[in-house]
């Protein structure tokens, strides 16, 4: 089975692992990969994206990605979520650089999870996490229920990232951005098989593979049309060729993510 999040582990994860591997979904590729975010593109900042936000642990490691939607309201990957609490993370706004100090930091009062969600390759892979400290920034806008036709094939679609150019290489310390196109539902089935749901997910990459999400890149936003309409999910390695990343088919939780985001 496919499985492969792209989620980077944190210390607390690394415990949380040990104790309930049946829940482990926040590993590496392989026993010697180092943790991978955005494969290819160029190096961005949040102030072109201001609504990109990096999820972290009490220390502000940074091990996911997330989108702000609301002053105190952020998007993002429900297997980000495995393991964490209320107390064990932190969201931080206006960041470019992994190893910087400004921006905002704020804690987080309540994480949301899908009451569906089990594990990524089964779908419903959506957290929306309310903040304590209002985020002074840009929020981006997200699709709603009947915006489905945004998923036609060959869409451009634009992912971000704190990551790398290559596979199995450190991470960047420096936001990056590539665009994907969006690929069939008939070509993510062909890449995925049954592990395929296609009311939750959808893909996004190249046939020749060689520009994706990765790990540390998980719960980040795919945009289509400067619109958010996915979270980085999960995908067989990364930038492998025949295997586009996948991401929450966010059409399909638009409803429930605004009823979070009005609470």
């Amino acid at each position: 089975m496919f499985g492969l999040t792209r989620a980077r582990q944190t210390a607390a994860a690394l415990a949380a692992t040990a104790a309930a591997a049946a829940t482990a979904f926040l590993g590496a590729p392989s026993a010697v990969a180092a943790p991978q975010p955005i494969v290819g593109g160029t190096t961005t900042t949040t102030t072109a994206y201001p609504f990109m936000m990096q999820i972290t642990d009490a220390s502000q490691n940074q091990f996911c990605g997330g989108t702000l939607v609301a002053p105190t309201k952020v998007v993002t990957a429900a297997h980000c979520m495995a393991g964490e609490t209320t107390s064990s993370i932190r969201v931080v706004g206006g960041r470019t650089y992994l190893n910087g100090t400004n921006g905002t930091v704020s804690r987080v009062s309540r994480i949301w999870v899908d009451p569906d969600y089990r594990d990524a390759t089964r779908g419903d892979d959506v957290a929306v996490l309310t903040l304590s400290t209002a985020m002074p920034y840009t929020a981006a806008k997200y699709v709603s229920a009947s915006d489905t036709s945004v998923y036609a094939a060959g869409t451009t679609a634009r992912i971000l990232g704190w990551g790398t150019t290559r596979e199995n290489g450190s991470s960047s310390n420096q936001l990056r951005t590539a665009t994907v196109p969006v690929v069939s539902d008939s070509g993510c089935r062909t890449a995925y098989g049954s592990d395929f749901v296609q009311s939750d997910m959808v893909c996004a990459g190249y046939t020749s593979g060689g520009v994706d999400t990765c790990q540390g890149d998980s719960g980040g936003p795919l945009l289509i049309g400067g619109v958010l309409a996915g979270i980085t999910s999960w995908g067989e390695g990364c930038a492998e060729a025949g295997y586009p990343g996948v991401y929450t088919r966010l059409t399909t939780f638009s409803a429930l993510v605004t009823a979070q985001v009005t609470s």
